[in-house]
């Protein structure tokens, strides 16, 4: 791109430069261009912590063209909204929801604007990981995905279990709760293996049922307790 303007400052020239690209080229793919650059995240490896406020404040923007930023740096659509405030009462209906329900505070805590901003399946993304990272936290393990739930609930016997495992029916409530956990995680949790499930126009009513969810897991994950090993 040109420089149209060079003694202006900065903004205004990045303004500029990008406006008369586009007005030439009759295409937006050198402002996305940019933004794929800029927000590579091994550009940020001396600053870290400046990542996710920049990314947060960038994508409080996208969303009024239906993109977002992930954690990757990589640009996918998101839902669009139409006023600054729609991210936040978003966020503050489905956190009234889930707390009328009495879902884990766990949970609650992934109910935020800049998650609602992008859209809900990134809030249900985000709660997922909260389950990998209590199982790490329990157990001590490295693992993430599936692995890691099999590590964890899976063995025989498990490092974590939902109940006493002295009958047959308890046996098999514990081989249901992990497929259930490794599902969920097969779900959300590999977005570059599920990229169509990215592209969801996830409803409210679909999010609070899978936060829901997720909360039930949290739940049994906190009752149980790890057996002896012999």
């Amino acid at each position: 791109m040109g420089d149209p303007t060079p003694a202006l400052s900065k903004r205004y020239r990045l303004y500029n430069a990008f406006a008369e690209h586009q007005n030439r080229a009759q295409n937006r793919r050198a402002i996305l261009q940019f933004i794929r650059q800029a927000m590579r995240p091994t550009r940020f490896a001396r600053i870290p912590n400046a990542y996710e406020p920049l990314r947060a404040n960038l994508n409080k923007a996208l969303a009024f063209m239906g993109l977002f930023v992930n954690e990757e740096g990589e640009l996918g659509p998101s839902e669009r909204v139409h006023t600054l405030t729609e991210a936040q009462r978003r966020a503050q209906d489905l956190r009234a929801d889930l707390v009328g329900r009495g879902v884990h505070p766990d949970v609650l805590a992934f109910c935020k604007a800049e998650l609602l901003a992008d859209n809900y399946f990134h809030a249900v993304l985000e709660a997922t990981k909260s389950v990998a990272d209590k199982l790490r936290a329990r157990t001590g393990l490295t693992g993430d995905g599936a692995l890691l739930v099999d590590q964890a609930l899976g063995s025989n016997p498990p490092m974590l279990a939902i109940n006493s495992l002295s009958t047959e029916s308890e046996r098999g409530e514990q081989r249901g709760f992990t497929n259930l956990v490794r599902g969920v995680f097969g779900m959300f949790r590999n977005v570059t293996a599920h990229e169509a499930r990215v592209r969801w126009s996830m409803q409210k009513a679909d999010a609070e049922d899978l936060l829901t969810l997720v909360s039930l897991i949290h739940r049994r994950l906190d009752s149980s307790h790890m057996p002896p090993r012999v």
